[in-house]
């Protein structure tokens, strides 16, 4: 599994304005950002990125992911210090 394929299946799940990856050794950081989540809980937008990496979690391909799923808004906020 690498950073690349995970990014273009959140893409093709989701409508993120910016996806960033990074990781390796199924180990793995995502940054995801979407006006979608803006009414989301924390735990909702967690299962929105976790959902299309179902099977590579379930094969043990990712073992470890790492989670921001940040409104647009937010992201502007936090982007500097990340």
């Amino acid at each position: 599994m690498n950073t690349e394929t995970i990014k273009e299946k959140l893409e093709q799940a989701l409508a993120l304005d910016e996806c960033i990856v990074k990781g390796e050794n199924g180990t793995f950081q995502v940054i995801a950002v979407s006006a979608a989540f803006a009414d989301m809980s924390r735990v909702k937008k967690q299962q929105a990125i976790y959902e299309p990496l179902t099977e590579e979690i379930a094969s043990n391909a990712i073992h470890a992911l790492s989670i921001k799923a940040l409104t647009p808004d937010e992201w502007q906020k936090q982007k500097h210090f990340i």
